[in-house]
């Protein structure tokens, strides 16, 4: 036993060491590091893997409603939205299986993309030779889903080592790639639906996406040797760690309303009397606003602040939700109005999550923070296409109770990234750090931790700043740009 606990201990040193190595490390780079170059063309290659992973995902809101309208399997309505929901959680589960194999020497970044491309592709066409719903949870939802997440996650992390001063513009610009493939591919497959019917509709975007993502992953280069990048996929300290913590909450109730909306707006369209031709182009203009309004979102995290923005985003996407999806969007006008202004900010999280997992957790420990992250995430994504389809009631105004619960989440988001937002505050002003310092302490935790823990060891010990509960309450109203 007294071995056991020897070995533990050790066990808990070596991860502590693995964290205070990484932060020291990443702060001389990150000074010394000019932004752009070769990062441009990476942006490019994630922009197109985003808009024909997540932007193909995006489409199952036009495949959801032809089930849904067309019984085409003989499942429930329960059963169809298990799909889309399963082929998110199962992206997000293999997480921990992707950071191992970017982390793996044989293995890497490029080869990791490539083998989700491949897993992508056999998705597609099993699911094109269908023919109950068994046959369609292991296509579109398990290996489409298992494809999708080794390309997400081994390039998430990539756009924000290219850029400093500009990482989340950087990265809201790949992200938008989702967007614009949502776009895309929304009105695509709604037109191959109807005219070479559901089976061909699946072979030609599987075509598609090995072709293009075969590229993608080409383009891909990361920089994990230059930063000291720590790839432990199960790093469990962080979790001790109260930022991270608000950061969990704000990303599980965030991403259980983005995908009520997205995967329930085109039903909900046909539902208040639009035919399926206009809920597709809602649907698509939903997709055109994601793709318009991240880069938008990065542009102003970069100037306003990554948290500030991050969170009046979600709690004007919570507002829009209760009062205009509730109250005024009831025909095709209204429907598009409101499908451009909540598509702007709805998707918010995959705009800003990795340039605010680097303010929460430091640059270098990015692979670790968000493969936690996307295991936190599984059932949460699993469940709520299916909670948002048993709460739907029938008749026009069946979709309220739906409508409610999205726009609480969104609000209840907020509040834990506020209350994140505030224990930023509260960081910054513990130390004193000139205006180059703290900019690059708001970008990069590693940073901000290496100056608090050189401050505790210089300061007098009556002069530290007491970690109050009103101190640490100021940051929830101080204007701050963090």
């Amino acid at each position: 036993m007294a071995v056991s606990n020897e070995q533990a201990e050790n066990d808990e040193r070596g991860n502590d060491s693995i964290i205070r190595n990484a932060s020291r490390t990443n702060a001389q780079p990150q000074a010394e590091f000019k932004e752009g170059g070769y990062g441009w063309v990476v942006i490019f290659g994630v922009f197109i893997l985003n808009a024909h992973t997540w932007g193909l995902n995006s489409s199952f809101a036009v495949f959801l409603a032809y089930y849904l309208r067309t019984g085409t399997f003989g499942a429930s309505q329960l059963g169809y939205a298990f799909v889309g929901g399963l082929s998110i959680s199962i992206a997000l589960f293999v997480s921990p299986l992707a950071t191992t194999l970017v982390g793996w020497k044989r293995c890497g970044t490029r080869l990791t993309i490539f083998l989700g491309v491949i897993f992508e592709t056999i998705g597609f066409i099993g699911s094109s030779f269908a023919s109950e719903l068994w046959h369609l949870i292991l296509s579109q939802g398990v290996a489409f889903g298992l494809g999708m997440g080794l390309c997400f996650v081994a390039s998430a992390a990539v756009p924000p080592q290219w850029f400093v001063k500009r990482r989340s513009f950087a990265n809201a610009i790949a992200a938008s790639g989702s967007g614009f493939g949502g776009l895309c591919y929304s009105l695509a497959t709604n037109a191959m639906i109807t005219n070479i019917g559901l089976p061909w509709a699946f072979r030609i975007l599987a075509i598609i996406c090995f072709v293009v993502n075969s590229i993608a992953s080409y383009l891909i280069r990361d920089r994990n040797k230059d930063i000291g990048s720590v790839h432990v996929a199960f790093n469990w300290k962080l979790f001790k760690r109260p930022p991270f913590l608000l950061f969990q909450a704000w990303m599980v109730l965030s991403l259980i309303a983005y995908i009520i909306l997205i995967f329930s707006i085109v039903d909900y369209c046909q539902t208040v009397g639009l035919s399926a031709s206009q809920a597709s182009l809602v649907g698509a203009l939903f997709s055109l606003s994601q793709g318009l309004g991240r880069p938008a979102i990065g542009l102003s995290s970069d100037s306003v602040g990554r948290l500030n923005i991050a969170n009046l985003c979600t709690l004007f996407c919570g507002l829009l939700c209760m009062f205009f999806w509730t109250f005024g969007a009831k025909s095709l006008a209204a429907c598009i109005v409101f499908a451009l202004l909540s598509g702007s900010v709805a998707g918010v999280i995959w705009a800003t999550v990795a340039p605010i997992c680097a303010e929460v957790v430091g640059l270098a420990l990015i692979p670790s923070g968000l493969s936690l992250t996307w295991l936190v995430l599984v059932l949460p994504a699993t469940f709520a296409e299916a909670i948002a389809v048993s709460l739907r009631r029938p008749g026009p105004g069946g979709y309220l109770s739906v409508q409610l619960f999205t726009a609480f989440l969104y609000i209840g988001a907020f509040l834990f990234g506020w209350a994140l937002r505030a224990w930023k505050v509260f960081e910054l002003e513990q130390v004193r750090l000139d205006k180059e310092e703290r900019e690059l302490a708001i970008r990069d935790e590693g940073v901000l931790a290496e100056a608090i823990e050189r401050e505790s060891r210089t300061s007098i010990p009556g002069n530290r700043p007491t970690r109050s509960l009103l101190s640490m309450a100021r940051g929830l109203w101080a204007i701050e740009r963090v």
